[in-house]
């Protein structure tokens, strides 16, 4: 089994942010994975494929490298952020659980530190109430702070409070800078292992997705679930 990170409290330092929050309803655009959730969450689209603001998806879906959509310039504190970390950035997203919501237990496959990409988190609006768990172990996230968490274990998040609970999300390409901030950061790991009855169902449920992205990546599980049943 590989020994992975499962979570960190990451080495960067943060700034306040203006309450993203005043942007219309119009401008928000419910989250795609609609079987992962219930109530209402929201993107809210900064930075992606083409610099395309309707587009809400992290993975590179479609045509066109990454860049800042319009909504980047309305919040000088983000951009300000995002220009610090010197590494390669993909999507750069608000994510608002609104009260009552609640994201159910999913893994993203192969978005993790050891694959080569980092999903960082920045808390902007949160309460108390607010549970977010990554391998059946709570993290306390607070405004102020940057957090890692290894997408491809088990997660899940329920905001039982009465505010929204908005985070800055930053998923982003693990180059030798942010290898550092990583050596420098509070981890911890976890033991990571799926057999082949979990990976078949992660399979399947990608191909459920109907998306390039989601099936090349099922494609790439199902190659290495067979080499590794031709190895034995």
């Amino acid at each position: 089994m590989d020994n992975v990170i499962g979570f960190a409290k990451m080495a960067i330092t943060v700034p306040g942010f203006n309450n993203p929050v005043t942007f219309s309803d119009g401008d928000w655009r419910p989250h795609y994975n609609v079987m992962d959730y219930e109530g209402s969450w929201d993107v809210l689209t900064l930075r992606s494929p083409g610099g395309q603001a309707e587009s809400i998806f992290a993975d590179p879906i479609g045509k066109g490298e990454f860049a800042d959509t319009h909504y980047m310039d309305k919040l000088p504190a983000i951009k300000q952020l995002t220009a610090r970390l010197h590494c390669p950035l993909m999507s750069v997203r608000l994510l608002n659980l609104k009260a009552g919501a609640v994201i159910k237990e999913h893994r993203d496959i192969e978005l993790s530190y050891e694959k080569g990409e980092a999903r960082l988190h920045f808390p902007i609006v949160t309460n108390n109430r607010v549970e977010f768990y990554v391998n059946d172990v709570r993290i306390n996230m607070q405004p102020g702070e940057c957090w890692y968490i290894n997408a491809n274990l088990p997660h899940r998040v329920a905001n039982y409070g009465t505010e929204d609970r908005i985070h800055l999300v930053v998923d982003c390409v693990v180059n030798d800078w942010l290898k550092t901030v990583f050596d420098n950061s509070e981890k911890v790991h976890f033991k990571q292992h799926l057999n082949n009855g979990e990976t078949l169902k992660v399979i399947a449920a990608l191909r459920l997705q109907q998306s390039d992205a989601a099936s090349k990546i099922a494609d790439e599980l199902e190659f290495k679930l067979l080499s590794e049943n031709d190895a034995k």
